[in-house]
């Protein structure tokens, strides 16, 4: 008898009361997200499964009196590069929160190295105790209005689609590609019948293209207007809570019990820091639950609605023959944690991890990935001529959204200059996948520097070099502070590096311990704070989105500044013409 069949059996032995399981949790109150009501009974375990609610007898027995059991929690949408750490690393982290299944998009370290990032992030994943499924990243790159570390088409994806932890296809950013029906997204579409959206700032006829083109998700709503739009035509919606992308508060205005089944959660993007201080989706339930949704509905939002959405129809429920994945709660209202358990085995402990802890991460295809063409600060300036307007783009704190500005600048011999006390800073993208020599500049209102410059590899989606900075030395010396470290974050000041944080795996993340990273973190905050970075929102992490052009309304890429609106790039000056 095959391994397969042999536990099958057992489990049916143990369901059937034959045989005692190997685990049995007593005494818990029972979340079911079926009925939506709170039942009684001992929940049996065996093969990491559950084999049945009732009276059981277990090898290992927990009495859970006064506690209640519900389903482990499933990010429906998440770049784990945006942690800074590997899947390992971030198994570790999320694990403690509830969180046993992550939905994860590695377009982040596919646009820089392609396959070899796709082979890394798989490998990784599978010595991590966090179930990790991956979509398949749609757009490398996002657009073809900048310039990536890889191009991936059908054809390269396509020997991952039929992988066991590969569920379909990612975020289908380039709208335009798909409302013309263009055949290499065609290709794309095609691949799986599963598949993401990103609909930033799209119409209601843009979302019945996307849904014709099989597209199930999207979780780009910031209003209840938005989301209803889409809830009406069938998609699924995901309530965003990241870093940045801080829509949760707006869309639970639009959550009702008639539509609850077709919401889930998800971070998307979320800093190391914010993982560890505030929360996974385990932040989104408990903030669900504050707003005023049932503590179940919004268990339910967590679970089994991602796990409907997915496929995936072993997860998401306490009942016979599931995952038993699942968290002990000392308080429903509250979502307090007291234990995680994945596949029947203790996962975390009071807020601290408590599974196995792997250290292998062979990473050597996805090093060595800064390459900058030589710079002076020459190529940093920004022609003015007789005019003094400028195309800006303008901040909107924990916004992934930004302003289109028309202001007038401060101008000396002809060329921008910063002046941060009217809020005008230089801002760069440069071009380190092939050392092109590809630089885009342009004039940014409200990211608040007061002095000095800092800069990162981590810059959306295309993760070329993103430098902002108040003088055109500090801005050079942070680039180059980032070559020097094969990729990551830096501050300067007087030229002189304040602190910086390695990422030598695809400038994305680092080969270091979540718990050293985080120090490093906040090593970095204390020399925003001597630069004069604003305090209300992440400076890095805003300025990391700044050059992503698939969300409105003006970005910059390696090849100029980007009008969303318009899908092309414009000049910084504006025309003397266009102000008259």
């Amino acid at each position: 008898m095959d391994l397969k069949k042999a536990q099958l059996k057992n489990r049916i032995d143990v369901a059937n009361k034959r045989k005692k399981a190997d685990l049995v949790i007593r005494h818990a109150s029972i979340v079911n997200v079926f009925t939506k009501t709170l039942t009684t009974g001992d929940v049996a375990v065996s093969d990491g499964v559950i084999v049945g609610i009732g009276e059981y007898e277990g090898i290992e027995e927990i009495d859970a009196k006064g506690k209640f059991i519900a389903p482990g929690l499933i990010d429906a949408h998440v770049h784990i590069e945006s942690s800074m750490v590997t899947p390992q690393q971030f198994s570790q982290i999320v694990l403690p929160h509830g969180v046993t299944t992550a939905i994860t998009d590695p377009h982040e370290i596919a646009n820089v190295s392609g396959t070899d990032g796709l082979e890394f992030m798989l490998k990784d994943a599978r010595s991590a105790m966090l179930d990790i499924k991956m979509m398949l990243p749609s757009c490398v790159p996002a657009t073809p209005f900048e310039n990536a570390g890889a191009r991936l088409s059908a054809g390269d994806l396509r020997p991952f689609a039929g992988r066991d932890s590969v569920l379909g296809l990612a975020e289908v950013m380039d709208f335009p590609a798909v409302l013309n029906g263009d055949e290499a997204i065609l290709d794309k579409l095609l691949l799986s019948n599963q598949i993401d959206g990103h609909a930033a700032g799209l119409s209601a006829n843009d979302i019945n293209v996307y849904g014709t083109a099989g597209i199930l998700t999207d979780h780009e709503c910031v209003t209840k207007e938005e989301m209803a739009m889409r809830l009406e035509r069938g998609l699924y919606v995901m309530l965003r809570e990241g870093s940045v992308a801080k829509d949760l508060h707006a869309l639970l205005e639009g959550v009702t019990e008639q539509n609850a089944q077709r919401c889930l959660f998800c971070t998307d993007d979320k800093h190391l820091d914010d993982l560890i201080e505030e929360g996974s989706v385990d932040y989104n339930v408990r903030t669900a639950i504050q707003y005023g949704i049932h503590p179940i509905t919004a268990i339910s939002m967590a679970t089994l609605n991602a796990a409907q959405c997915f496929g995936l129809h072993h997860k998401g429920a306490i009942a016979p023959g599931y995952d038993a994945d699942f968290v002990l709660l000392d308080n429903l209202e509250d979502f307090t944690i007291a234990e995680v358990y994945k596949s029947g085995q203790l996962a975390a402990k009071d807020g601290r991890y408590a599974g196995p802890v792997n250290t292998d991460c062979d990473s050597s295809s996805v090093r060595e990935t800064v390459r900058i063409a030589e710079l002076s600060a020459d190529m940093l300036q920004i022609p003015m001529g007789t005019n003094a307007a400028a195309h800006i783009i303008g901040i909107n704190p924990n916004k992934l959204i930004t302003e289109h500005l028309i202001e007038d600048v401060p101008v000396a011999d002809g060329m921008f200059v910063s002046n941060p006390a009217s809020g005008h800073l230089k801002i760069a993208v440069i071009e380190r996948h092939r050392a092109t020599g590809n630089i885009g500049l342009g004039i940014v209102k409200g990211l608040g520097l007061q002095n000095g410059a800092i800069a990162t590899t981590v810059a959306h989606d295309s993760h070329n070099v993103i430098v902002v900075g108040t003088n055109d030395d500090d801005m050079l010396a942070a680039i180059n502070a980032l070559q020097q470290l094969q990729g990551g974050l830096a501050v300067v000041q007087n030229g002189e590096v304040l602190a910086s944080l390695p990422l030598p795996i695809a400038g994305l993340m680092s080969d270091k311990p979540f718990p050293a990273v985080y120090e490093q973190l906040k090593t970095m905050d204390h020399s925003l704070l001597q630069i004069g970075a604003p305090t209300h929102f992440n400076a890095f992490l805003t300025l990391s989105f700044l050059s992503l052009p698939v969300i409105p309304h003006l970005k910059l890429t390696d090849r100029g500044l980007f009008d969303v609106a318009k899908f092309r790039h414009i000049s910084v000056p504006v025309p003397v013409s266009d102000t008259i």
